[in-house]
C-alpha cells in the first residue's frame, strides 16, 4: 500500500480474514467432513455463516479488483488460500453444494490471485498431496522449483 488510507484498509482485510474465514470454514469443514456424529445445527449454522462470508466478499470484489482496493496485497494473498481455494473446489469438494459458481466476483479474484506465478510456486512448497510436479517438499533455492519437485526426485524422496 502507498498511502497511509491504502495499509489501514488492508490491515483491515487481514484482520477479516484472520478473525472469520478460518475459524469459520475450518468449523464448516469439521462438521460436514471429520465430526464422528451428524450435527444437523452445527452444519447448519456455518454453512451459513460460510455462504455469508462469501456474500461480503463477493460484493467487495464488486467495487474492487483486489480485496484492499485496485492492488493485490497481503489481504490476498492470506484471503487466497481459504476463498479461493474453497470456491475453486479444492478443499472440502464445497463448491457445488454452497453454490460457489454464483459469487462471480470472488471466481474473477480467486482466478486472477491463484494464476500469479509467484502463488502457484507457493503453493507447491511443503505440499504433500497433489501431482508429484506439483509437491517441493522442501525449498533451498528458486532452481528447486525447477530441480527438485517429486516427479524429478522420486516419490519417496526426502
Amino acid at each position: 500500500p502507498k498511502s497511509a488510507r491504502e495499509m489501514w484498509v488492508t490491515r483491515q482485510w487481514v484482520m477479516f480474514q484472520m478473525g472469520n474465514f478460518g475459524p469459520m470454514w475450518g468449523q464448516q469443514g469439521h462438521f460436514i467432513h471429520y465430526a464422528p456424529v451428524d450435527v444437523p445445527y452445527a452444519i447448519e449454522r456455518y454453512t451459513k455463516e460460510v455462504l455469508r462470508l462469501l456474500d461480503v466478499i463477493n460484493f467487495r470484489l464488486k467495487e474492487v479488483a483486489y480485496l484492499a482496493g485496485d492492488e493485490y496485497t497481503i489481504a490476498d494473498m492470506a484471503t487466497a488460500p481459504w476463498f479461493g481455494s474453497l470456491v475453486k473446489n479444492e478443499v472440502y469438494s464445497a463448491a457445488a453444494y454452497l453454490e460457489a459458481d454464483t459469487y462471480t466476483n470472488v471466481q474473477r479474484w480467486a482466478d486472477t490471485v491463484m494464476n500469479r506465478p509467484a502463488y502457484r510456486r507457493g503453493r507447491m512448497v511443503n505440499r504433500p498431496f497433489g501431482e508429484p510436479s506439483e509437491q517441493l517438499h522442501e525449498r533451498h533455492a528458486a532452481s528447486d522449483f525447477d530441480t527438485q519437485t517429486q516427479d524429478k526426485i522420486g516419490k519417496d524422496a526426502k
